[in-house]
């Protein structure tokens, strides 16, 4: 009775292993799931896009960002934007492409353009998604912080 306990015990333990690694896993495989769901809502509102596409977008943006403000302006976007880590993660994986190899500001939303083509978006549509990111920006962290993420996706 005793083997039958501690192999129960056993099994126990494993399967609640395996539920403990199962739950970050499907965290990461619907990034689209409580990841700054206002922002997002209004992206899919605005644009007609998809969660996904709403997602990974405003990822993309927000990760030119912030590679153009210093870390303690970004920072002051990130504070503005819940799980705007997770947007960013969200982004597809940035194309070598001419226009990201520009340095700085010099490739405009170009950056950005081969990330919103794997999201099934026009490069075009980035421009859409800046006046949205900017006014949400500026209603959760004021007026300079959403001037700060406008200037930086000129």
């Amino acid at each position: 009775m005793n083997t039958n306990r501690t192999r129960s015990m056993i099994g126990l333990v494993v399967m609640l292993t395996l539920i403990a690694w199962a739950i970050p896993a499907a965290a990461q495989s619907t990034p689209t799931k409580n990841v700054s769901p206002e922002l997002i809502g209004e992206l899919t509102k605005e644009l007609k896009v998809t969660p996904e596409q709403a997602t990974g977008g405003a990822g993309s943006l927000f990760s030119l960002a912030k590679t153009r403000l210093k870390p303690e302006e970004f920072s002051k976007v990130s504070a503005a934007v819940p799980g705007i880590d997770a947007l960013m993660s969200a982004a597809p994986k940035q194309e070598n492409s001419m226009a990201s190899a520009i340095p700085g500001k010099a490739s405009g939303l170009a950056a950005v353009a081969s990330q919103f083509k794997a999201l099934g978006l026009t490069p075009e549509m980035a421009t859409k998604f800046v006046p949205i990111l900017t006014k949400f920006v500026s209603g959760k962290g004021g007026a300079s912080v959403g001037q700060l993420l406008a200037n930086a996706l000129k």
